[in-house]
């Protein structure tokens, strides 16, 4: 916990009331292992019935969020910047301690000996920590294709699935984004640009937001911007609201990766791998364990 009292804020008694919501939705996602993005956060607010959705409310949430962490009454820990990211090097105490996270972090290539060779796209950053969790437990890529992506981004995974294919595998990307005129167009052209620079009909599946899962979960709506390109095809078969991402419970969108990504492995392969894997991680423990004695043996 990162409470933390920076400054005095006289809050009134309905900012207060916010707060404690704030905290309460943090604990729930805390309980599941995940932080928030104030994006997110705004959408539980919103699919709770606690605040309109509109543009102001979202301002007005960032404001007291903001008042409440600086008065030390919200965790600094909880709500986090996915697109600003300090990048620093590792350092470590001693040849042990590097052997020993090895150990841990030892993984071989678990989908080797599978038919498919999945990775999973998201259209924005803010999500990649939800990606994380459920596509770390499965040894699965997974990318930030921030809007439509670039082609050099494009190019180079052709050439992943070109290697894939070579090798007897299936390629395929799960791509997740928003259900708006071009959130719903990037699948498309996610596998029109990857098909182009791999000649191969790679299978591109769009795994959310789907209608079927608007109807479902009841994602709260947006207008859809009658501004974008795509809006009158859009309009014809979804009408004028829009639904983001975002708005899913992140528990939702890892159980829908979860789901498709273990509907591919074929289990007896799969468990043969992890037996080796393990059998090489034990192996590492052992000589990090055992480094006092390496040294001292070699300066004898």
């Amino acid at each position: 916990m990162a409470m933390i009292r920076y400054c005095d804020k006289r809050l009134s008694a309905p900012k207060l009331a916010v707060i404690a919501q704030a905290n309460a939705i943090i604990a729930e996602y805390a309980e599941q292992g995940y932080d928030l993005t104030l994006r997110q956060l705004y959408y539980q607010f919103v699919s709770r019935d606690l605040i309109p959705n509109n543009q102001s409310e979202y301002k007005r949430l960032g404001d007291i969020v903001s008042d409440g962490r600086r008065a030390g009454l919200i965790d600094w820990d909880a709500i986090v910047d996915r697109t600003r990211n300090l990048r620093a090097p590792s350092t470590w105490q001693g040849p042990a301690e590097i052997v020993q996270a090895c150990a841990e972090q030892f993984k071989i290539d678990l989908w080797a000996t599978q038919t498919y060779r999945p990775e999973v796209w998201v259209e924005k950053d803010a999500l990649v920590g939800v990606l994380e969790v459920a596509c770390a437990e499965h040894q699965v890529p997974y990318f930030s294709c921030r809007g439509y992506t670039s082609d050099s981004e494009a190019w180079s995974a052709a050439q992943r699935m070109k290697r894939a294919a070579k090798a007897g595998q299936t390629p395929i990307v799960f791509h997740l984004g928003d259900h708006d005129p071009s959130g719903i167009d990037m699948t498309r052209d996610i596998a029109a640009r990857v098909k182009l620079f791999s000649g191969l009909p790679i299978p591109v599946k769009r795994l959310a937001l789907n209608m079927d899962q608007v109807e479902h979960y009841r994602p709260p709506p947006n207008p859809a911007k009658a501004t974008d390109a795509r809006f009158a095809g859009y309009q014809d078969l979804y009408g004028d609201e829009s639904w983001e991402l975002d708005a899913l419970d992140p528990q939702t969108i890892a159980a829908l990766i979860r789901e498709a990504l273990e509907g591919l492995i074929e289990a007896g392969a799969w468990a043969l791998a992890t037996e080796e894997q393990s059998r090489h991680r034990e192996q590492l423990r052992v000589v990090a364990g055992s480094w006092g004695e390496i040294v001292a043996e070699d300066n004898d």
